[in-house]
């Protein structure tokens, strides 16, 4: 249930984690990468899941490991290609991101080009965005199946629809967007539920829906598993400000070293009480201190033993039908 930045082989192993976040700092450096990766393949009982945002335009991790992908098209370029176009495209980049042994897209972000107001939104303006409505829906498929050729499992983003313009990893993060709006951006994943077997969890705050962060809301999660209940709910990450500034009850929080433990274990928990499976978080070293919240809820709780064996139970699911993990 817990996916960090990539680190020592031995602190994968030693924590069994279920994997592990890629990022072009990783890919600049591949022998050192690969070797990594190696003994983690030849160490670790249950394979991990590979992760890495490849959208296109900005967000494009493969151009670390080669020029050859520089220029590889947004989502706004893409809408605007035919299927065939799209579908080998994707098959092309997940065929590269099978060489370089990822198995799971942080893609495509499904989250609106246009706000409330009916202006173009933070992803729109970054090309990021596949549209703001269901109207492309049949491109997405032919994106997510061109990866699903090559085995390389697609994630859709953020639930339910980033249309804040404040960055959630830095500062809390609020939309004021009203509930019409939200369910019409929550339609797009809807409709793709079947094709894309992960979802992760918006950090922003929906003030209209929720009185917390949407990947606090069980409700919220409830909503994007409910078309696909073996949808596997996975976070952003857990060390953002946003969400670490919610959990301590405050508007600033203190340095990242001196986070008080109390508040992560308030974090960590409620992240487990709103249903989600996969916990992402930057910050390495933390992930023990998750595994031990979490055993101590499974040691105290039947409840929350239940829990966690329903997330486990989705996630060895997914990874066996996408032929990660063979018995």
């Amino acid at each position: 249930m817990i996916m960090v930045f990539l680190t020592s082989p031995q602190f994968v192993i030693e924590n069994e984690l279920g994997g592990v976040l890629i990022t072009g700092k990783h890919l600049r450096s591949f022998n050192n990468y690969k070797e990594r990766m190696d003994e983690i393949d030849r160490n670790l009982k249950i394979p991990l899941f590979t992760a890495l945002d490849q959208e296109g335009g900005i967000v494009n991790r493969l151009a670390s490991f080669s020029d050859n992908w520089r220029h590889t098209p947004s989502a706004l370029e893409m809408r605007r290609m035919d299927t065939t176009q799209i579908r080998t495209l994707a098959k092309k980049i997940g065929r590269a991101l099978k060489d370089i042994r990822i198995n799971m897209n942080l893609a495509p972000v499904l989250d609106p080009s246009k706000d409330h107001r009916g202006t173009n939104s933070f992803m729109e303006e970054s090309r990021r965005s596949w549209g703001n409505d269901t109207t492309n829906a049949y491109k997405i498929r032919a994106f997510v199946h061109g990866m699903r050729d090559n085995g390389v499992i697609c994630v859709s983003k953020h639930f339910p629809g980033y249309d804040a313009w404040t960055n959630s990893d830095l500062q809390i993060a609020i939309s004021a967007s009203p509930k019409e709006k939200i369910e019409q951006n929550i339609s797009f994943f809807k409709t793709l539920s079947k094709d894309i077997p992960v979802t992760m969890m918006s950090s922003v705050h929906f003030l209209r829906i929720s009185s917390r962060p949407a990947v606090f809301d069980a409700n919220i999660v409830k909503m994007a598993r409910k078309n696909s209940p073996d949808m596997v709910m996975l976070t952003d990450d857990l060390w953002g400000t946003s969400l670490r500034a919610w959990a301590s009850g405050k508007t600033q929080i203190s340095p990242r070293k001196t986070y008080p433990d109390k508040d992560f274990k308030r974090l960590v928990t409620a992240i487990i009480d709103a249903g989600n499976d996969i916990l992402m978080i930057s910050y390495t070293s933390k992930a023990k201190d998750m595994l031990n919240i979490m055993m101590e809820l499974s040691d105290k709780s039947s409840k929350y033993k239940k829990r966690i064996e329903e997330s486990a139970a989705r996630i060895l699911k997914l990874k066996y039908k996408a032929g990660i993990l063979k018995l």
